[in-house]
């Protein structure tokens, strides 16, 4: 696959992600539960923060996770083993584009921010897809970046937000890439897609997403690609403290912030 993780392998980055898993399971996870027994294949499981998800919510599936990572896919393991520890999971080092799986192998797939890193996020789903039984399903959540909008409105906040797309799509991803669910699973050759999205709403009176989701979570990931920025001079040090601040104000009382993520779940065909 040879992706470039433009939020970097770090124990910061590894915190961000454990706290937006923990923020919105609820959101992202609701309505996937998978039948005790059924063989489940997590492609990109990262540190491992929706793993945990996966396992508990699903009691008794035989889970498979992949990373391209070896460092993340340690810290998967050792997160699992100390949250769920009666998991069944096996662990695969990786390229999803050379997995030595046969056809047919898995009853659901489920990738969660894994397409918005790949350049060929369509080839992508078109090599998974032979992975699944005749029938089997599909869970996609992705986010798009240009969902986000606040209060107050701050013009350099928002060039913030800018440079992590641009990085995005520097690095052959695309941080828009929610709004396309849909048509990426069609033209792959899946069936049956349905798509939907799943909507965070943070001010003062829901202080657990304005500091689960809107600073532990937004804000930190705009942060992560903080020494990026400054490398290309897409932003100087004054102007990212600058807009830091102004996108901090949305975390304040007063202040408001809404995203939009997507899940899509889809089906192969059963075959004649």
């Amino acid at each position: 696959m040879g992706t470039d993780y433009v939020h970097g392998y770090t124990a910061d980055e590894t915190r961000r992600l454990s706290d937006q898993a923990k923020t919105l399971a609820d959101l992202l996870h609701g309505g996937t539960q998978y039948e005790s027994g059924s063989r489940v294949l997590e492609v990109g499981c990262g540190v491992g923060a929706q793993t945990v998800q996966l396992v508990t919510r699903s009691p008794g599936i035989e889970l498979v996770a992949v990373d391209i990572s070896e460092e993340s896919l340690a810290a998967a393991k050792a997160r699992v083993a100390a949250e769920a520890p009666d998991a069944r999971v096996e662990w695969h080092h990786g390229d999803l584009f050379e997995l030595p799986f046969a056809d047919g192998t898995f009853d659901h797939l489920f990738l969660c921010f894994v397409l918005e890193h790949l350049p060929e996020p369509q080839k992508a789903l078109a090599m998974l897809q032979r992975l699944l039984r005749p029938g089997g399903s599909i869970t996609v959540i992705e986010g798009d970046h240009e969902s986000a909008f606040f209060h107050p409105r701050s013009t350099e906040a928002q060039k913030l937000i800018d440079c992590l797309v641009d990085l995005q799509a520097a690095a052959g991803g695309d941080a828009l890439i929610g709004r396309r669910l849909q048509p990426l699973l069609k033209d792959a050759g899946f069936l049956d897609t349905t798509a939907r999205p799943l909507t965070v709403y943070a001010d003062e009176t829901l202080p657990h997403l304005v500091d689960g989701f809107t600073r532990k979570t937004f804000i930190a990931m705009v942060e992560s690609v903080r020494e990026r920025s400054f490398a290309l001079g897409l932003r100087t040090a004054a102007q990212w403290q600058q807009g830091i601040r102004e996108l901090e104000r949305s975390a304040e009382p007063g202040g408001t912030f809404h995203y939009t993520f997507f899940k899509a779940v889809a089906l192969t065909p059963k075959g004649t």
